[in-house]
């Protein structure tokens, strides 16, 4: 009866030795993201950080959030008119309003993509309020910006936060802490969307 106590005992242990190794092991799976933004405004991200200009920018793939999915088919579709990244979109309506359609900034953004006021006719939006003509005109304007910009997404964004005219000034993202904060934001969420 002792002898097979022990045997049930240490199947328990290497059981929990088990559990204990799987667990190191996707934990460290996750490993965390470093970036940093070098000269011309392009985003470098690594795992193994080669110099120290690279600062943790990722520290643990969150949950996925069922909530986020609401827009997702009006998001794919604006994606795919505009030859837009389905995650990039999705990361600035998460950055700009965290999914809320009905969201009014400080400075009197508008919806989803948090569009001014003075540009809903631009934009062709009627009503900043409706989520697919808030997201078409967001990804409309923001395509424009990604043109102008040759591609580079880091000053694209830059633009859509702090207006085109000022990246163009700088020639770089433009050394305000909120666009600096908002072009990493977006990163941030692109990078998680991309590889949830």
């Amino acid at each position: 009866m002792a002898m097979q106590c022990n045997c049930i005992q240490n199947r328990y242990k290497i059981q929990a030795a088990i559990a204990c190794f799987l667990f190191v092991v996707v934990t460290a799976a996750q490993a965390d993201i470093y970036m940093y933004i070098d000269g011309q405004g392009v985003l470098h991200f690594t795992n193994a950080p080669t110099s120290s200009h690279y600062r943790l920018y990722i520290k643990e793939r969150p949950k996925p959030d069922t909530a986020t999915q609401r827009y997702d088919a009006l998001i794919q579709e604006a994606s795919r008119i505009f030859g837009l990244s389905f995650s990039l979109l999705k990361a600035m309506i998460k950055v700009e309003s965290n999914f809320d359609s009905r969201a009014v900034s400080r400075k009197g953004a508008l919806g989803l993509m948090q569009v001014m006021p003075e540009n809903l006719k631009a934009f062709q939006i009627g009503d900043p309020f409706n989520p697919k003509e808030n997201i078409m005109g967001g990804a409309r304007y923001f395509r424009s910006l990604v043109d102008r910009f040759d591609g580079k997404l880091p000053l694209a964004l830059a633009a859509y936060n702090s207006g085109p005219n000022t990246v163009e000034k700088y020639q770089n993202i433009p050394p305000i802490k909120e666009t600096k904060d908002y072009v990493e934001k977006v990163m941030k969420y692109f990078y998680l969307y991309k590889n949830s």
